[in-house]
């Protein structure tokens, strides 16, 4: 029930981001072009919406099986071999995140100490820049949801986009009726290309 919470309000900001990054940049350009005059802060806004928006699509693509990997080899293994690659895969990952999450908490800690502000906006550079440790968090929590899933054989590996997979059914797809892939490009009653 948390998890599903989770995904929602993370998915709810996702959309939030991209849509508060989006009014800005128009509104941005509609006051430039048109009334000749802008907004101060929203280049620094604009600039922090987006890495927000990339910091939490990180581990919204992990959810989704959205990023793109190279797992050729892995897939030629025995399903076994591929499950423990995918862990070992995992516990490198889950330790890089642990090292982002202690970096993000000193350098946090440090902003806040020292009280620097943003250059165009008047908070404190800390508060923008906690997504750094939220996002390390949600990462591994992706990290070990899918760890789960390995461990008890409901997957084999990180689920990755195969863009090659979807290339070749948009071909398929492609195809006049009645004719296979190696005809796809030739007219069906020459035999030439078209």
């Amino acid at each position: 029930m948390a998890l599903r919470w989770l995904h929602k309000a993370e998915e709810t900001l996702f959309s939030l981001l991209l849509v508060a990054m989006v009014l800005l940049v128009f509104v941005e350009v509609v006051l430039r072009f048109v009334f000749n005059t802008g907004i101060s802060w929203s280049q620094e806004a604009t600039l922090y919406l987006a890495g927000w928006f990339v910091l939490v699509g990180v581990s919204w693509g992990v959810k989704q099986g959205a990023h793109i990997g190279v797992d050729v080899v892995v897939k030629m293994l025995p399903m076994l071999w591929q499950r423990v690659a995918t862990l070992l895969a995992l516990a490198i990952c889950m330790a890089y995140c642990v090292m982002l999450l202690v970096g993000s908490y000193e350098y946090l800690s440090l902003m806040k100490m020292i009280g620097i502000e943003l250059e165009d906006i008047a908070i404190p550079k800390w508060y923008a820049l906690t997504i750094l440790p939220i996002a390390m968090v949600l990462l591994m929590l992706r990290f070990a949801v899918l760890g789960w899933k390995v461990i008890r054989g409901d997957a084999s590996g990180f689920g990755f986009h195969d863009e090659g997979e979807d290339s070749m059914h948009l071909v398929q797809s492609d195809a006049p009726d009645g004719q296979d892939n190696g005809d796809a490009g030739r007219d069906s009653d020459q035999g030439t290309p078209r």
